[in-house]
């Protein structure tokens, strides 16, 4: 369902919310979740300010206040998925500011953050340039913007078209090349910007188990997470997502 040109609504991602979150840390024996670890692990540093949008439930945003030690934030417009974060960071005893607001009304000052980030995020909006910019303009000078999307412009995309069309219906494919990624960063605020593929083999692209019995779409995921802890190099196809990658001009 579509709504101001987003192609999610909150009541899609309060039922995603709806169980209850493990009181840990991210797990790096999920592939996927260690990718975007090795990636954070480049770019943030302690006591930097820290902003993820969309960050419900809250793992990852916990991992970065609990193991790179920023100072974090966290903007996500479901309600559920806002009070699992909070119910995370109460029980692993770590602060974050967690608000509950939509990206385009956020009470978060421009010029704030050294890194502003989103990890599935821009690819469910129609058009995703306002939202791109807003990740830059919430950015100090010199700030960093990363963002992420699962890389459904190939395999990952044929897979998904046959296992689960309307989850892919949900996506904005347009976006899902690097050239198409590049071409969204504002070049009046940006000094830098690259886009880039990211990330190992992934079984979590795929919903196997709408066609698949659930025993065999589990052991199908599983046996793909193991070969990606064991994959030793980058191989561009079978990359999980896509990065763009942005620095804010000084005196923006």
């Amino acid at each position: 369902m579509e709504t101001d040109g987003r192609k999610t609504t909150v009541e899609h991602w309060d039922s995603a919310w709806t169980p209850p979150v493990s009181l840990r840390l991210p797990s790096g024996l999920d592939a996927a979740v260690g990718d975007l670890q090795r990636l954070l692990r480049r770019h943030v540093r302690a006591n930097q300010k820290y902003l993820e949008i969309g960050c419900a439930p809250g793992k990852l945003l916990c991992w970065v206040a609990g193991v790179l030690k920023a100072e974090v934030a966290g903007l996500d417009f479901s309600p559920r998925g806002l009070e699992q974060a909070r119910r995370l960071f109460e029980g692993l005893g770590l602060r974050a500011d967690l608000r509950c607001e939509d990206l385009f009304s956020t009470t978060f000052q421009s010029g704030t953050f050294d890194v502003v980030c989103s990890f599935g995020f821009i690819e469910h909006f129609n058009d995703p340039l306002d939202v791109v910019r807003k990740h830059v303009v919430l950015l100090k000078p010199g700030g960093l913007a990363l963002i992420a999307v699962p890389n459904y412009g190939g395999l990952y995309g044929v897979l998904q078209n046959y296992f689960d069309p309307p989850n892919l219906e949900l996506h904005n494919l347009r976006i899902m090349h690097t050239t198409a990624l590049s071409q969204l960063a504002p070049v009046d605020l940006v000094n830098a910007s690259r886009a880039y593929r990211e990330g190992r083999i992934s079984p979590w692209l795929v919903s196997f188990h709408k066609k698949w019995p659930s025993f065999i779409a589990k052991g199908a995921a599983y046996a793909i997470n193991a070969a990606a802890l064991l994959q030793p190099v980058k191989v561009r196809p079978l990359c999980s997502m896509l990065v763009l990658e942005m620095t804010k001009k000084e005196g923006q």
